[in-house]
């Protein structure tokens, strides 16, 4: 697929909520949902997604649309090993954490993510990167996301899966299981490893 067409579909769908949510005129308001109605279609045909489940992803907005947000954490075990968990949708692995919770700052959605998907305490200690999720290689999807990656030490607790995913394990760089890229791709997990490694404090962005 090409990503720049699915790029250029998620933006004329923010265009067309924003001109649903601050347009006066019954002219302009029809058009803009004309033109919400076709881009569903075509992001149908686009990413095979049926009408009907994107009608429900997308509601209608009631304020300015945004990115989404995932907040995600990279814990190293004292042989640098990499805590992933399988994710229940795709039975395939990622970081742990998930998408950013109204009323918790980044840093206390992915101390919540790891305690409720690996039973584990945690402290982040620095971001290490801010991606968004165009500029990498990720299969398609709807929403437009950028994603926070904080580096992490654990505090106490036993590891233990929680009941949200399959398993939880360390994983060696070099032996990486299947990873759900949907959420997380090999090269930005080796990129994230090799920063916490080398002490790099500069986070990457984009």
């Amino acid at each position: 697929m090409d990503d720049d067409i699915l790029n250029m579909l998620k933006r004329l769908r923010a265009i067309a909520d924003t001109g649903l949510l601050y347009a006066k005129d019954d002219y302009d308001i029809e058009r803009y949902e004309e033109i919400r109605e076709l881009n569903t279609r075509l992001m149908g045909k686009y990413t095979g997604h049926e009408k009907e489940n994107l009608v429900k992803m997308f509601p209608a907005v009631t304020d300015y649309p945004t990115a989404k947000v995932d907040v995600r954490g990279l814990v190293l075990s004292p042989d640098r090993g990499i805590l992933l968990v399988r994710e229940r949708a795709d039975g395939k692995w990622s970081l742990p954490g998930g998408w950013a919770d109204i009323g918790f700052t980044p840093s206390e959605t992915i101390i919540k993510e790891f305690e409720e998907e690996t039973g584990l305490d945690v402290r982040p200690v620095r971001l290490l990167g801010v991606m968004d999720k165009k500029m990498h290689p990720h299969p398609p999807q709807p929403f437009y996301v950028y994603k926070m990656v904080f580096y992490c030490e654990t505090l106490s607790g036993t590891l233990q899966k929680g009941f949200d995913v399959l398993d939880v394990g360390y994983f060696s760089i070099n032996a990486l299981p299947e990873l759900s890229e949907d959420r997380i791709l090999k090269s930005q997990i080796e990129m994230l490893y090799r920063k916490v490694i080398s002490e790099d404090k500069v986070p990457y962005f984009d």
